[in-house]
């Protein structure tokens, strides 16, 4: 084998992950120093792909877009793989009737977001932009809902079925998602440190907290480094679910095509779409075995450790949002200005002025910290929504942070439908507005729980 430069194939992945690499270093130095960056609490990662976006259009470094494609796709599989497999602390089942209105709130959102994208494109298709792709509006949710990743995965399969620009379209939106998160986040807590509403934290970076012996380490965890490194066995379990999920998703795409042929054409696009969603089932199922397995005393040790599996995740999404941005091809976006322009714009004030009104009434004791975390987390992702949330909760004494997470685990059996008429959407001219409809009903009546439902007794 060759070893030398000559051999591309060998040596282009390295290189292009060494960029991608530098540039988050890069990116981190800036907003460590650099005021303006460091006030705007831009996340480091969203930084390094506008970096490496504004680096690829001008031609001065040449990242293979296809490679970019691949590492978002990937990464958003792996990184909730590896939040899936962590064990579940022991008062999880506290605020469960909470932890689902969370979850209700953010599905919820994604329903106004959606809703809001298919009127300006069904809108728009009958008036100035007749050649519009009608179901384009749902790539709003997912852009802004969902981040880079999942505006990746759906604007892809959106563009297989005649979408022009749709790939490229979703992850402009979702870099405008960061945006308004950003820029209109800090404004706005801006406004409410001068009324006397809030009080910002003056320190230049919050700390994320210490690392002690019990936030690393499980009762009866294996030992950090035996005859294998910890982190290597979380990695491993994080690989062989991702295979595990390769080889399910396979089989299941061909046992289809083998059966109905023409049902095969429609779910495969979406299972290889959602691959990261069967991912996480099959490590929550990995999980849950492990977690009987070590209840029968068959396994004597837990082989999660938290602390790396979240570490994990965090390296997969930092990367997913740089490659994500970083692959914007902006002549993509000739045809659906308008359209990117309406829905980056509405999609950021109705989202603002719905969380704003539901979050008072979920989250009346911590409401300003409630709100800032959810808008910065969908229009962003949940990073931004932390970043928002400590500057006015540096230590994240409010539960505000806790509901992200607690929300996100619910949203995804809330979400399911959602992914459905995604799917359902783009069939026809009367699927479009069917799809419409089934959005504004859903959101009725998840609205009705969060407003109505109450605890046993109650």
């Amino acid at each position: 084998m060759d070893f030398s430069s000559a051999n591309v194939s060998l040596w282009s992945p390295i290189i292009q992950i060494g960029i991608i690499a530098g540039l988050i270093l890069l990116a981190n130095v800036l907003r460590q120093k650099v005021p303006f960056i460091r006030g705007s609490l831009m996340p480091t990662a969203v930084l390094a792909g506008f970096l490496l976006l504004l680096i690829r259009s001008v031609g001065l470094l040449n990242v293979s877009t296809s490679f970019l494609e691949g590492i978002t796709f990937h990464a958003i599989a792996l990184g909730f793989i590896a939040l899936s497999l962590r064990v579940p602390e022991k008062n999880a089942n506290e605020g469960v009737l909470l932890a689902g209105k969370n979850g209700a709130l953010i599905v919820s959102t994604y329903l106004v977001q959606g809703i809001v994208g298919l009127v300006f494109s069904i809108f728009l298709a009958y008036t100035f932009a007749p050649d519009i792709f009608k179901a384009s509006g749902l790539l709003l949710p997912m852009a802004y809902g969902q981040g880079p990743g999942q505006a990746n995965n759906v604007g892809s399969t959106y563009e297989a079925l005649g979408m022009a620009g749709g790939r490229s379209f979703g992850l402009s939106l979702a870099a405008m998602g960061y945006l308004c998160a950003c820029v209109v986040g800090v404004i706005y807590l801006t406004i409410l440190s001068k009324r006397g509403k809030v009080a910002r934290t003056n320190k230049a970076e919050s700390v994320s907290g210490s690392v002690t012996v019990d936030t690393f380490q499980d009762h009866n965890e294996i030992p950090i480094s035996e005859s294998i490194d910890r982190f290597s066995i979380q990695a491993a379990l994080v690989c062989l679910v991702y295979l595990v999920t390769y080889l399910l998703t396979l089989g299941i795409v061909k046992l289809l095509e083998a059966v109905a042929p023409g049902l095969a054409s429609t779910v495969s696009t979406l299972l290889w779409g959602f691959n990261f969603i069967v991912g996480s089932l099959i490590a929550t199922i990995v999980r849950s075995i492990m977690g009987k397995m070590r209840k029968a005393k068959i396994m004597v040790r837990q082989y999660q450790n938290n602390y790396l599996l979240s570490r994990i995740s965090g390296v997969a999404f930092d990367f997913m949002i740089v490659a994500g941005i970083a692959s914007i091809e902006i002549t993509d976006l000739k045809g659906n200005v308008l359209p990117f322009v309406l829905m980056s714009v509405f999609g950021g004030v109705i989202t603002f002025l719905y969380l704003k009104w539901v979050c008072r009434r979920l989250y009346p004791n911590y409401f300003y910290e409630g709100f800032m975390s959810m808008y910065g987390m969908l229009t962003g992702t949940i990073s931004s929504g932390v970043l928002l949330l400590r500057e006015i909760d540096p230590e994240l004494k409010t539960p505000a942070s806790n509901n992200l997470i607690t929300g996100s685990s619910f949203g995804i059996a809330f979400g399911a439908p959602v992914l459905l008429i995604i799917s359902f959407a783009p069939k026809s001219d009367t699927a479009v507005f069917i799809s419409l409809g089934i959005l504004a009903v859903y959101l009725a009546a998840l609205l009705l729980f969060i407003c109505k439902a109450k605890k046993k007794g109650n």
